[in-house]
């Protein structure tokens, strides 16, 4: 037993976003990037050594800009385990992992203070995925446990069965079914088609049009996060691009819708794999309450698409968006936190 007061903290170490929520009422969210400058200059322009989120974006031409995790998980060498490429992105992630805990305290660190935290990662994260995730919080967190993200959505909401969570971040698009239980392998999906995949596609559709075009992958991910939508009544969608230096405003509508029906296929063959593979007796509970969450859900008229889908491939669908999607993952971690007893973490400490 511990006589110091606990802090529980729910973490989202997102491909783009970076999120956590605390049960102090602090939350607080900033892209997954880190800056570091190149030079005297870039470090006195940035005022130290290291700059997050927004403002490493912003100053992306005078810092060497880094984004730790791919796909929902920490970047890895493919050759060895213990890379550099590997070894870099851990000591990045937890400078990031740091920079949101520091958020936590609006005065300085209470040292009397446990600090527990739940991290949400995709939902088929592989063993070694899991490790790296726990290296990165040593040091960092006092406790700490690793959760299925779309897990973590429907934990947040009291959601605990006859419910598909579809989980659609910048890297994964994750989908898990929930029955009233821990959810194990056979209940989850992870695609990697996900808002890195749209802005992708977005990007080609663009430079096939306007093939004189001058922009940068940012400029067409903002663009994206603000007008995404695959719906036939919105208006017309222009983009200002500079063509051959001048300012020029680009219909940019078609392309826009292209891009994000494209991780539409693959949902819907992951809902219908969950259904298929479900009690028969509770397929239908499952199609009414499929529940988008993550950046993704926020596509205008995608609930409409993956409804259409399933009302041809499973005969029916019922789609809802959550209402918070960037803080519903970390606000579930949170819950789970604050649920787990004592017991379990000491538990789980004996297993390090």
């Amino acid at each position: 037993m511990h006589n110091k007061k606990i802090l529980n903290i729910g973490i989202d170490l997102g491909t783009s976003r970076s999120v956590i929520v605390c049960d102090n009422g602090i939350r607080q969210a900033i892209p997954s990037f880190i800056g570091y400058p190149k030079d005297a200059v870039s470090q006195k322009l940035i005022g130290g050594d290291v700059v997050y989120g927004e403002d490493a974006i912003k100053n992306r031409l005078s810092v060497h800009l880094y984004r730790p995790f791919d796909k929902g998980v920490l970047l890895q060498d493919k050759s060895d385990k213990n890379g550099e490429e590997h070894i870099k992105a851990s000591e990045i992630a937890r400078s990031l992992l740091r920079k949101l805990i520091a958020y936590a305290f609006e005065e300085e660190e209470d040292k009397n203070l446990l600090i527990r935290g739940v991290i949400g990662a995709p939902a088929l994260a592989s063993l070694n995925n899991k490790k790296d995730f726990l290296e990165i919080a040593d040091g960092v967190l006092d406790d700490v446990m690793i959760a299925s993200e779309p897990f973590c959505v429907a934990y947040g909401m009291n959601i605990l069965t006859n419910a598909l969570i579809i989980d659609i971040g910048a890297g994964t698009t994750d989908l898990c079914r929930m029955h009233g239980t821990i959810p194990g392998a056979d209940d989850q999906i992870t695609t990697f088609k996900a808002g890195d995949y749209v802005d992708k596609n977005f990007l080609e559709l663009i430079e096939k049009k306007y093939k004189e075009a001058n922009f940068t992958v940012n400029m067409i991910k903002r663009f994206k996060e603000e007008n995404a939508s695959i719906s036939e009544q919105g208006e017309k969608l222009f983009i200002e691009l500079p063509i051959n230096g001048k300012p020029t405003s680009c219909d940019v509508t078609s392309e826009l819708r292209e891009a994000c029906r494209a991780i539409v296929p693959d949902i819907v063959e992951g809902i219908r794999k969950l259904v298929a593979t479900f009690d028969p007796e509770f397929q239908n509970d499952l199609k009414q309450n499929v529940i988008l969450a993550g950046g993704g859900s926020r596509i205008i008229g995608l609930h409409k698409e993956i409804e259409n889908y399933m009302k041809k491939t499973l005969g029916y669908g019922k789609v809802t968006r959550v209402e918070d999607s960037l803080y519903a993952g970390a606000n579930g971690a949170l819950m789970l936190c604050k649920d787990m007893p004592d017991e379990y973490w000491d538990e789980l400490k004996t297993r390090k």
